[in-house]
């Protein structure tokens, strides 16, 4: 996922330098050490949204036609980019346009403004109007254009697909396996008996069963609950993926660059062959598979007394999702068979002791929504379903949790290696910036703002407590989880804040997760010896978890604009129409709105009236100076749908 560097010779130089954030104007912005410049669009200098540059400031009073449209409010620095340092894109997606005696390539990023030129002798029989990835040749200059090789053909522009085999193309995400890691795959087997002689545990009699969202197709945890001698033994059971994948085969090389698997809106693309993930690893039911089993005995209030770490092999009774769950805690098991039934009411139970407990211990709940886009065969969005929490995916949730704590736990104190899950403490200064706005809200009053500052998560959860069930929850939630420090994989123990433990680690899905097939591999190792390479495992797992928690953005961003697309494209279909919106951010520019869908455009200032507009950056607000009207974070407004483009991602409202 790295750059690619340009060809430009280094020179020694004192000139700051900064990753360029180019807007659809043309213009753009780079933050350096020494701030944040402005940077007009005839002084680009053929550089690429993304690249890393090299700036020259120039004078205020130079500057002041440029900045007049598109930075008079923001009071930038400006600067010109002297030369491009590292290229963002080795390839571009476009639109393929016929110009002959060339076949120019548009693209479709809105942060690379340069038509790409490429021979259309070389591409005679690529229609106008399709969708191509171009490999760069040249980049632009002032003494020639951008020039490149068509690739891949994506399809047709207004196939439902295309916008997102565009994200897929953009984030360079791996759509297909090698040969030999296939044929690994295909030849995967259970081998029950083989597994016995090598000391897998037969729990094929216990009740074990999995709960998942309705649309899973890989199952790779289960659960199973029973009482022994007056206490409870919880039982989390997941894939035993290390003992198909191991280290250095052809599966682990293409597992290891993707690192995760990524949920796009109309489609998985996999970690591991489908081979694997959804057939000979997958927990299916009433089909014996191998496992990494984590049995807990917990005491009457969900402390965990003992762990029992082993491979087994299991049968899975019965699958349910989080609805039929979820009715079964309501009362209404339908057709679940009754010892299920019964584990599942016990299951939800005990998760509710174990999130009391956490909370006690400095644990933070957040309560977020998830939008998920419905599709119809043809990838035409048909609406939006807002996933929030219920005690069912709270009953997995706080299972998975006391799983991964245990694993970490377990490796922690055979000094064995690990790849953890940290969370460091926010920073006071990103809690101090809630502050202002928060205090805009009356339940404010009764916060203890020093104690939130300094992080204390009592008095972070007192925050989201006072806010739940009212208008601004979502927003301050939001805000909240924004202020936090992105959790990370480590090779070096540290804790996991929101979680308030001591140790954590994933374990719980290997099948989706580079670091949980690693925790999978060492825990085997640590209970069965060393197996040939495992020096060579241990050497490169810094660099597996600094690359894993990359490959976790980047699939989180993907995931996002994927979802992002087909919102916008469903509102396409709204334009006109009138809405209730929450304010969720404001700018020199204008308001973003959220809708209660969560689709989110902006409002821009010249629509709030005829007045100058002063925006307050500490408290965000913007105030009319002659009315004295103000638009704050978290104020319910109504707007009326002006335009949508799903390819841009951009909704724009006017108030009603």
């Amino acid at each position: 996922m790295g750059r690619s560097r340009s060809n430009t010779r280094r020179t020694a130089s004192a000139r700051p330098r900064g990753t360029l954030s180019l807007k659809r104007g043309g213009y753009g912005f780079v933050q350096t050490a020494e701030g944040e410049y402005f940077i007009p669009a005839g002084k680009v200098n053929g550089a690429f949204d993304g690249d890393l540059v090299e700036i020259s400031p120039v004078h205020q009073e130079q500057s002041r036609k440029a900045l007049a449209k598109a930075a008079k409010s923001t009071r930038k620095r400006e600067a010109r980019i002297v030369r491009v340092i590292e290229r963002a894109h080795a390839e571009v997606v476009g639109r393929f346009e016929i110009a002959e005696p060339f076949g120019v390539v548009v693209p479709e990023d809105p942060g690379i403004p340069y038509d790409i030129f490429t021979l259309l002798s070389e591409n005679p029989n690529i229609p106008d109007g399709t969708i191509v990835r171009v490999a760069m040749a040249t980049y632009p200059s002032r003494k020639e254009a951008a020039t490149g090789t068509i690739v891949e053909v994506l399809g047709d522009r207004d196939d439902e697909r295309v916008p997102i085999d565009l994200i897929v193309a953009r984030h360079k995400l791996e759509t297909t396996f090698s040969p030999a890691a296939l044929e690994e795959a295909e030849a995967a087997e259970i081998d029950e008996q083989r597994a016995l002689s090598a000391g897998y545990r037969d729990i094929r009699d216990r009740i074990v069963f999995t709960i998942d969202p309705a649309d899973a197709r890989d199952y790779d945890d289960a659960v199973s609950i029973d009482c022994i001698d007056g206490k409870w033994r919880l039982g989390v059971h997941i894939a035993d993926v290390g003992h198909y994948v191991p280290w250095a085969s052809s599966i682990d090389l293409d597992a290891r660059r993707r690192a995760t698997s990524v949920y796009l809106v109309d489609r998985v693309v996999p970690m591991l062959p489908e081979a694997l993930s959804n057939d000979i690893c997958s927990l299916r039911p009433h089909e014996t598979r191998r496992t990494m089993t984590v049995d807990m005995v917990l005491d009457a209030d969900g402390g965990v007394a003992s762990v029992d770490v082993y491979p087994a092999l299991i049968r899975s009774c019965a699958r349910l999702t989080y609805d039929e769950a979820q009715e079964c805690i309501d009362g209404n098991a339908g057709e679940i068979p009754d010892e299920v039934a019964q584990r599942v009411l016990q299951l939800s139970s005990l998760a509710k002791k174990r999130m009391v407990r956490r909370e006690i211990s400095g644990g933070i709940d957040f309560d977020t929504v998830e939008a998920k886009v419905r599709l119809d065969n043809e990838g035409v969005p048909l609406d939006i379903v807002l996933r929030q929490r219920t005690d069912a995916t709270q009953l997995i949730e706080e299972a998975m949790i006391a799983a991964n704590e245990a694993v970490a736990c377990f490796l922690r104190d055979a000094g064995f290696p690990c790849i953890y899950r940290v969370h460091e403490k926010p920073a006071r200064e990103s809690l101090d910036g809630l502050v202002p706005v928060l205090q805009e809200f009356p339940w404010f009053k009764s916060i203890d703002a020093d104690a939130f500052v300094a992080g204390n998560p009592q008095v972070i959860n007192q925050v989201l407590e006072a806010c739940r069930g009212r208008g601004e929850a979502p927003l301050v939630t939001t805000l909240v989880l924004r202020s936090m420090k992105r959790a990370v994989y480590s090779a070096e123990l540290d804790g996991h804040y929101a979680l308030a433990s001591d140790a954590y680690a994933h374990f719980t899905s290997p099948i989706r997760r580079y670091p949980d097939l690693v925790v999978h591999r060492m825990l085997k190792t640590a209970l069965e010896g060393r197996p040939e390479k495992f020096d060579q495992e241990v050497s490169n797992l810094p660099w597996i978890a600094e690359h894993s928690s990359e490959m976790e953005r980047v699939a989180e961003r993907a995931a996002r604009e994927s979802q992002e697309v087909k919102i916008i494209e469903l509102m396409e279909s709204h334009i006109g129409e009138s809405f209730s919106g929450m304010i969720a951010g404001v700018a020199s520019y204008g308001l973003f709105v959220r809708l209660d869908n969560t689709a989110e455009g902006m409002v821009d200032i010249g629509d709030l009236g005829h007045e100058y507009f002063v925006l307050d950056p500490v408290r965000h607000t913007l105030t009319g100076s002659d009315t004295g009207k103000q638009y704050r974070l978290g104020k319910r407004i109504a707007v009326r749908l002006v335009e949508a483009d799903h390819r841009s991602r951009t909704l724009n409202f006017k108030l009603v």
